[in-house]
């Protein structure tokens, strides 16, 4: 196996704006609390394909509502290298969990942007059994796995990444 890849936590100070942006219930003092605690995506077997990436915090789902988690995790890979972003398989077969863009994509230079490379995963529980999915603060709840690409023979990209979702849209 290659090794072409490391995670990282974004800084603190854009960890917590982004955690309480979206969820504002908790304090500044409390989100300097949840990032010390934050966990970097690890694999939980040899075999594993996937990292899991660990809720920050605990959150509730309901049938058909949305929940867009501030990971506090970015991560720094080598050129020819993407991380996709799927929802652990266990909560998309118990509740049809979805990620709202499918499949996350992230771009090795996406670790450069003004946003510290910071990972969002936007989730909906797509379910038609009317289960609420309650996921608990350090619970894997979505996992990345790193895929290796080809480019065409006469690409000629040049443009530079600044953001994230859709920022490289002409």
């Amino acid at each position: 196996m290659k090794r072409i890849a490391q995670f990282f936590k974004v800084s603190q100070e854009q960890f917590c704006q982004a955690l309480m942006e979206e969820f504002p219930q908790y304090t500044q003092e409390e989100a300097r609390e949840i990032y010390r605690t934050l966990e970097l995506p690890r694999r939980a077997t040899r075999g594993s394909a996937g990292y899991d990436f660990y809720a920050p915090v605990s959150f509730s789902l309901k049938p058909g509502a949305t929940a867009k988690i501030p990971t506090g995790i970015r991560v720094q890979m080598d050129e020819g290298w993407v991380l996709q972003i799927f929802p652990r398989s266990g909560l998309g077969f118990k509740y049809r969990l979805q990620l709202d863009n499918t499949v996350g994509i992230i771009d090795s230079d996406y670790f450069f942007s003004d946003n510290e490379g910071h990972i969002f995963i936007k989730l909906t529980n797509d379910t038609n059994q009317e289960k609420t999915l309650e996921v608990s603060k350090g619970t894997g709840f979505a996992q990345g796995i790193f895929l290796e690409y080809g480019i065409t023979t006469d690409d000629m990209a040049d443009g530079i990444r600044n953001g994230g979702l859709g920022s490289t849209t002409l």
